[in-house]
């Protein structure tokens, strides 16, 4: 493009403006302008130059002649814009405003800045320098009637030139943050208010699932909301299609996202190395509104952005959940080690002390000297089971825990634990009662007898201990409904179920009693003693034998109930009740 300057402007100054404007092509940028051009105070062109000159036809090597001839790039309201261009030229202050310009069958919506081009002492200011940009082009009414729906050339390069610092935008916004929420907004909005949307959505995708949910959303405020509702992808071509093919797909369709009317949709899927992770949906009503060829690459290279910064950001989420259960661990196993030093040592100080009594001939008699190798005995037994216990646990964390399985008469199991744990709940003036299935058969199930009765010891004793007054009930049940372990199929589960009247758990605390090295908090860890190991290794043994464990409590202070299942081995032959019981019982 030439910029022409007429003989009448001063010698000093045209020599400037030659200088000045020999080099447009990196003037313009400069200036951060893509219009300049310099008028007389009767509006006349003393030189032009534009960026979009050849797309309007002009002829540079003769474009000023031509606009001072032909006056068809020109001031709607001239009248006004003459008056504005007097009063610039006598106060000799700059002026900024945006101003319609016609040529030929187009409007341009132009931000001008005028500048009066001070004069020498003593003369008066007769030119003005303007500079200035593009804001919108469209056609004139009369036109507008029967024109087509295809843009102009100069609608084309404005609307490439607005995209391309829409994608430049929402790229820099969603690189200064790692928070999805965020970044799915902040694009959501940008899009929707640059280009006028109806509606604007982004949807997280996951290939394993056949639905998307709305996660971020920009409307206009007479349109429904749809954040937070599912889109079944099937049901819309646009979705499916876009994943399918990772290509921007433009569809026209009536009444889309709860809009009114026929409506254009643009679906673009947002990727990470060639995987979608996500879907924009885009839809506006202008049907005179055709996107092109370069308009879709920008669309798509605007989703691959978001769907870099969509990983990126997944990524970082699943790091710092990492790091938090990393830490979490950390902090439990230091608890756990704490507490396992605390229940280690307090037997074995108790031991040693009962030994040492003795060797120092502090027993009067043998039956005091009796008594004392009798506690210091069951003081070793109490430190065996901690170390059995987190011998366990190593071996389970392992992946080394080895069971052999053999059938298991369930009475001879109960009676063992009867043995073992009625004396501790009667210390404690507690009841104990057990209760086996209303059958006159006997009850076998397929297990292995030493971890089956660690199980239930380690939850009766649990049950035992956090129980101060009341009692505790074991009882077993048959579930009559087949089930399979390894390879094998059994007549059904029998469901052990120990309940007491104890402290119980709060709700919003229950889901820690199964992690490994915890217990509900650390005020009943020196309450109650106790490694914290229990449960997690009674639900790890339970789960490897081939059953379930639950855990029932309604609150503090309200008791607990902990159930288990394990394989029967065979149904049993003689029942006292009638089999409709039974199979109440099967389809609890």
């Amino acid at each position: 493009m030439t910029i022409t300057a007429n003989s009448q402007l001063p010698n000093v100054f045209s020599q400037n403006l030659e200088s000045i404007t020999s080099k447009t092509d990196g003037l313009l940028p400069t200036l951060g302008a893509e219009l300049i051009y310099t008028q007389d105070g009767a509006g006349r062109y003393l030189t032009f130059c534009w960026q979009y000159s050849e797309l309007l036809g002009l002829n540079t090597e003769k474009i000023v002649d031509d606009l001072n001839q032909t006056q068809t790039f020109a001031p709607v309201d001239k009248v006004s814009y003459l008056e504005r261009l007097h009063r610039i030229l006598t106060n000799l202050v700059p002026e900024r405003f945006q101003c319609w310009f016609s040529y030929h069958q187009e409007l341009f919506e132009l931000d001008l800045v005028i500048s009066p081009i001070m004069p020498s002492l003593g003369t008066t200011a007769t030119t003005v320098l303007v500079m200035g940009r593009l804001m919108q082009a469209t056609l004139n009414k009369k036109q507008a009637r029967v024109a087509s729906k295809t843009p102009t050339q100069i609608e084309l390069a404005l609307r490439s030139q607005q995209h391309q610092k829409l994608v430049n935008r929402i790229t820099r916004n969603i690189r200064r943050t790692l928070d999805l929420n965020i970044i799915w907004q902040q694009t959501v909005d940008s899009l929707g208010k640059a280009l006028r949307l109806e509606r604007c959505i982004i949807c997280p995708y996951q290939p394993s699932s056949s639905k998307v949910q709305v996660k971020a959303e920009y409307r206009q405020p007479d349109l429904k909301s749809m954040l937070g509702s599912d889109i079944d992808i099937a049901s819309e071509a646009a979705f499916a299609q876009a994943l399918a093919t990772l290509e921007p797909v433009v569809m026209e369709v009536s009444g889309y996202m709860g809009s009114s009317g026929r409506q254009k949709t643009l679906v673009v899927a947002t990727c990470y190395q060639d995987q979608a992770n996500g879907l924009i949906a885009l839809n506006w009503q202008d049907e005179c509104y055709t996107l092109t060829e370069s308009e879709l690459e920008l669309a798509k290279e605007a989703a691959d952005q978001l769907g870099t910064a969509i990983a990126h950001a997944t990524l970082y989420e699943e790091l710092e959940i990492a790091r938090q259960k990393a830490e979490e661990a950390s902090r439990l196993k230091s608890e756990f080690l704490a507490n396992v030093s605390h229940e280690i040592r307090t037997p074995l100080n108790g031991m040693i002390g009962f030994l040492k009594l003795i060797l120092e001939g502090m027993a009067d008699d043998p039956e005091e000297q009796n008594q004392f190798l009798a506690e210091a005995h069951h003081l070793s037994i109490h430190l065996l089971n901690i170390i059995n216990d987190i011998l366990d646990i190593a071996k389970i964390e392992a992946g080394k825990m080895e069971l052999a399985y053999a059938p298991v008469k369930l009475d001879e199991l109960f009676s063992a634990v009867e043995s073992f744990m009625r004396p501790q709940a009667e210390v404690r003036n507690l009841s104990f009662r057990m209760q086996m299935p209303a059958i006159s058969d006997e009850i076998i199930v397929q297990s292995n007898y030493q971890r089956l009765l660690q199980v239930m010891l380690n939850l009766v004793g649990n049950a035992i201990k956090f129980t101060h007054e009341g009692g505790v009930t074991v009882s077993a049940d048959l579930v009559l409904k087949k089930a399979n372990f390894q390879d094998q199929q059994f007549p059904g589960m029998v469901r052990v179920r120990v309940a007491d009247t104890g402290i119980g758990v709060s709700l919003d605390k229950q889901d820690k009693l199964f992690q490994l090295f915890s217990q509900v908090d650390g005020s009943r860890t020196r309450q109650y003693g106790g490694t914290g190991l229990g449960l997690a290794i009674s639900q790890k043994l339970v789960e490897a034998m081939g059953g379930e464990v639950h855990f029932y409590s309604l609150g503090e202070g309200l008791g607990s109930t902990v159930t288990f299942t394990v394989p029967l081995y065979q149904q049993p032959v003689m029942v006292s009740s009638n089999d409709s019981d039974l199979t109440n019982s099967a389809e609890c």
